[in-house]
């Protein structure tokens, strides 16, 4: 097997167990195996599979660039990793897609007032920047399994929220956007606060601070 095609496959297994394992295999191994075999089993999956993919791009040989970014798109790119770091870090406080978290009795402020994906959006638009100033082949092809693993893992959240919760999620898909910014919420509903912001920003320049200690490009404006 070829170290290109070898990610691939990876890739494939990654993205393919984290989705029949969320959605369709969910309530039958639920059914089986009690929730806490669920979540070992799903764990050990998840951790399998990673392992196969980080191993896999580490014995990726030299590769080529399908193109050169110009310094606009290291801006770009700069700019959506920083609207990343701030959708992940907003998602980690009062996120009712959580496990276990409480409906939320209250209109939509910060990331939620944005998208009510915002950690499934920060993952695709990670993404998206790194294929854009990174375009290896096989970065490419983690890039698009990532991308594909967040958004429909947020489709099919949204279909099993509205199942599981129909006193709330509806509702809550009816005041708030799948696509960030596309929603009925105000704009002035965006500001997520200074301490998501704050946290954001640090979390955006640790992460572009840390691409040359790994031996890849920076990912920001001064790349």
């Amino acid at each position: 097997m070829g170290a290109l095609t070898e990610v691939l496959a990876a890739t494939a297994a990654f993205v393919g167990t984290h989705l029949l394992m969320s959605h369709p295999l969910r309530a039958p191994l639920v059914s089986r195996l009690g929730e806490r075999g669920f979540l070992g089993v799903y764990t050990l999956v998840s951790f399998a599979t990673l392992g196969w993919l980080i191993w896999a791009m580490l014995h990726v040989g030299p590769e080529p660039f399908l193109w050169a970014a110009p310094l606009w798109v290291w801006w770009l790119a700069g700019a959506v990793m920083l609207v990343a770091s701030i959708l992940l870090v907003g998602s980690l406080i009062g996120n009712p897609a959580l496990p276990g978290m409480p409906a939320l009795k209250r209109t939509p402020r910060g990331v939620f007032a944005i998208t009510r994906h915002p950690m499934m959006w920060s993952f695709a638009l990670w993404a998206c920047a790194h294929a854009l100033v990174w375009p290896q082949p096989s970065v490419l092809v983690l890039t698009a399994g990532i991308a594909l693993l967040a958004l429909a893992g947020a489709a099919g959240q949204d279909a099993k929220k509205s199942r599981l919760q129909p006193d709330f999620w509806p509702a809550w898909r009816a005041q708030t956007a799948f696509v960030p910014f596309t929603g009925p919420a105000s704009s002035r509903d965006w500001w997520p606060g200074w301490g998501v912001m704050l946290g954001g920003l640090a979390l955006w320049l640790v992460a572009t601070w840390l691409h040359p200690v790994f031996g890849g490009p920076a990912v920001g404006v001064w790349g």
